[in-house]
């Protein structure tokens, strides 16, 4: 690929443009935009959990508003794109920080029992779960040792029960 250029001793001076000085403008152009992008977030929020949770979210409400055809839906996926977007560039991170900490909060309650759950089940072959009957807690005792008595560490009362 040539350039023509008008020269000072001629008409027209030809330059020749290879693919890899393009690549390299292509770099540096990329270089600038990125730290444009950089400097214009400077100070802001940018994404955290939560977001990434709602993105998550509106690509699954795409995906169903392709099979049910609703503008409700889709209503919906722009609005929470929206709020994506301006929890991203907003400057107020105190409050965004406490959104993401609810969100936490939240998505550990409804997890935790599933880890809990599962904690136990890999465990179910050395060791044996009871509840407290007074306070409710959950305790671990060895499988196999047959009627023992067990004491609860948190409140302290005791019972016996078959392992």
């Amino acid at each position: 690929m040539f350039i023509d250029f008008p020269g000072e001793h001629c008409d027209t001076v030809r330059i020749s443009i290879t693919p890899l000085v393009v690549v390299m403008n292509l770099k540096e152009i990329l270089q600038r935009w990125k730290e444009k992008v950089r400097r214009f977030m400077s100070g802001r929020y940018g994404g955290d959990q939560f977001s990434r949770f709602l993105s998550f979210a509106v690509l699954i409400l795409v995906f169903v508003n392709l099979f049910v055809r609703s503008g409700l839906l889709w209503l919906l996926g722009i609005a929470v794109l929206v709020f994506i977007y301006v929890r991203m560039f907003s400057r107020n991170y105190e409050k965004r920080r406490k959104e993401n900490e609810r969100y936490l909060q939240l998505k550990y309650k409804l997890t935790s029992g599933f880890r809990n759950w599962m904690d136990r089940r890999k465990q179910s072959r050395d060791y044996v779960f009871f509840r407290c009957p007074s306070c409710r807690a959950m305790l671990r005792v060895p499988r196999g040792k047959g009627k023992i008595r067990v004491t609860c560490r948190k409140c302290g009362n005791a019972f016996e029960r078959k392992t």
